[in-house]
């Protein structure tokens, strides 16, 4: 394998890792408000149908994503108004919308399975698309990867470095002081909640419009899991979550490359691998094996940079906003 094939590889991952990003980020805004959407992966399914069915039948691409960021909303909106206003359990309500998602898309998209219709076009940079190494991977993509790179950029901008970020940080982790505070907390959750669901939907559209080009039944399914699991993986940063779902797409190319290489094992057992990863990851991060394994570093690691230390604690003991998915009460 030369260098202009490895590049070429690297470019491709980035592209299929795009949609994953966006959806990313939209749930990473969403839990940091104390909002769990987990109707994600129906949610994906039936955005990606809506996304290629609006822009093939109006021929905009445009009016695609609107479409699919509004089914992305109204799913998010069903369930912030479950938990904020009945006072359900979110995890039961997504887990409803995720089942239902998937069959409505399964039903609703018979009459447009393989059927041909409106992509992405490529969008090469002027300049940058010629700098060695770099410009063939990040700048001879399409709109979406780059809405996906600068969506990662503006997240991490607005949670960390404004006060805007920092009210809607207090209504996931201490809603009960925001509100004392003069925090309109039921509002933020309802807002950031809509606003994450809106962004699940334009990367259900992003994967029927670019990525997956077309529609085919289950054209997304396990998608929205994998998008949770990362928003856990990366901490709830939206710079660490990019970087999970690259992770996971360099995956999904390491298992292609050796299923091509090993021909006589199962395709299955080569698809298994990404999902593999992922669990081991949660049970790092979520799980109680994290401080054990730290505590048995060998000491050469215990002798690294204090910062290397924390940064690694960070990346394997990441916890989720204090009040992620409890009821709030403003009284």
């Amino acid at each position: 394998m030369d260098s202009t094939q490895l590049i070429a590889i690297f470019g491709s991952i980035l592209l299929q890792s795009a949609p994953l990003i966006i959806a990313v980020c939209g749930e990473t805004i969403s839990e940091r408000a104390g909002v769990i959407n987990l109707s994600m992966d129906g949610s994906l399914l039936l955005s990606a149908l809506a996304g290629f069915v609006a822009a093939l039948l109006s021929g905009s691409l445009l009016l695609g994503f609107v479409a699919a960021a509004a089914v992305g909303a109204v799913f998010a909106l069903i369930v912030a108004f479950g938990s904020l206003h009945l006072r359900q359990n979110q995890v039961a309500i997504g887990f409803v919308l995720a089942m239902l998602g998937d069959s409505l898309s399964a039903f609703l998209g018979q009459s447009y399975t393989r059927m041909p219709g409106p992509s992405v076009p490529a969008w090469h940079i002027p300049v940058l698309k010629d700098i060695p190494v770099l410009g063939p991977i990040f700048f001879r993509q399409d709109a979406v990867v780059y809405f996906a790179l600068l969506l990662v950029a503006v997240t991490w901008w607005f949670l960390f470095r404004t006060r805007a970020g920092l009210e809607l940080r207090s209504a996931g982790e201490r809603p009960e002081a925001a509100f004392t505070r003069g925090v309109a907390v039921r509002k933020l959750r309802y807002l950031y909640a809509v606003l994450g669901g809106a962004l699940v939907g334009i990367a259900g559209a992003a994967y029927s419009l670019d990525v997956k080009i077309g529609w085919a039944e289950g054209h997304t399914r396990g998608m929205g899991w994998i998008a949770l699991a990362i928003v856990i993986f990366g901490g709830w940063s939206p710079v660490r979550g990019a970087l999970g779902a690259v992770l996971f797409g360099a995956t999904k190319a390491l298992a292609t490359v050796l299923q091509r290489s090993f021909p006589q094992v199962a395709l299955v057992a080569f698809n298994a691998v990404p999902w593999l990863l992922m669990i081991v990851v949660l049970l790092l991060v979520s799980g109680k094996l994290a401080a054990p394994l730290l505590a048995r570093a060998p000491a050469t690691w215990r002798r690294a940079p204090a910062a290397w230390r924390r940064t690694l604690r960070g990346l394997l003991q990441a916890a989720p906003p204090a009040a992620l998915g409890q009821p709030l009460d403003e009284q």
